[in-house]
């Protein structure tokens, strides 16, 4: 847990120095798009959709990945270490893709999904029953 909160501070810092404005001091995650292997993890699971326009820019940031590995895993790919803004991921989705796409099996690498970092309850409060 150690080392995730120092991750979740990092990531933190991070965005709000790319103009996000977390109001929690640690983030709601969500994928930016389904994820079938997540899915695969539990025998009666779903898919929740939020619409893209519901977020406001300065409240979710994104990996491209999941944290952990992202934050951690060392190799040459740019996107490695960095937290991306909405318009920012937009930029790295049309230059590569959705990882759930290109890496359904893992075999390419840790990043599997894009992770959204929800750093306010007001819209996820709105889906709460």
């Amino acid at each position: 847990m150690r080392i995730r909160r120092e991750l979740e501070a990092a990531a933190r810092e991070q965005f709000v120095m790319k103009g996000g404005k977390p109001r929690n001091t640690y983030p709601h995650y969500m994928t930016l798009g389904a994820c079938y292997w997540l899915k695969s993890w539990y025998p009666n699971s779903d898919v929740l959709e939020i619409p893209w326009d519901h977020f406001a820019e300065e409240s979710v940031s994104f990996t491209y990945g999941d944290l952990f590995p992202t934050m951690r895993y060392r190799d040459d790919r740019p996107y490695r270490q960095q937290m991306y803004t909405k318009t920012g991921i937009v930029e790295l989705i049309e230059r590569y893709g959705f990882p759930q796409d290109w890496n359904r099996d893992g075999d390419k690498g840790p990043e599997r999904y894009i992770e959204a970092q929800i750093w306010d309850e007001e819209v996820i409060g709105r889906y709460l029953y």
